[in-house]
């Protein structure tokens, strides 16, 4: 599969091209998964485009605060990262495997509403991820 061209969407949020910003990009992009820092790391290495795992966090922050990726925290202070499709989504996640799925449709639509009449707060948003065990891991784990 060729990789997308993002120079557009970079230029459009004020950002240069980089290789490496491009190739991060294109990972999570391609990826059913969202991926930690580390992953992507071994992602570009495999690419043969090494980079510092210091270099990728950078890319990362910068990506994710001009909204280009979405930052998934998990347990354990551990982040994830999946492209912006710009689609409101909300993941379950299994403590276990670690394997993360996305709900299909939003829970907190009409809560929202209701909460922002009740107390006059401009929602902006909101964020939900469920934590559990799926039911691989908690067939492993039953007696």
């Amino acid at each position: 599969m060729k990789d997308r061209d993002f120079d557009n969407d970079l230029a459009q949020k004020g950002l240069r091209r980089t290789r490496h910003r491009a190739a991060v990009l294109s990972i999570l992009e391609q990826s059913q998964q969202p991926l930690s820092a580390e992953e992507i790391f071994m992602e570009l290495k495999a690419r043969e485009m090494p980079a510092n795992l210091s270099t990728v966090y950078r890319i990362l922050d910068v990506l994710t605060s001009n909204n280009m990726l979405q930052k998934l925290n998990i347990t354990g202070g551990k982040s994830l990262y999946e492209y912006n499709r710009m689609v409101h989504r909300h993941h379950l996640l299994c403590l276990g495997c670690k394997k993360i799925l996305a709900i299909g449709s939003c829970p907190l639509g009409d809560f929202e509403k209701d909460l922002a009449k009740k107390t006059d707060f401009s929602i902006e948003g909101h964020k939900l991820d469920i934590y559990g065990y799926c039911p691989e891991c908690r067939k492993n784990d039953s007696p």
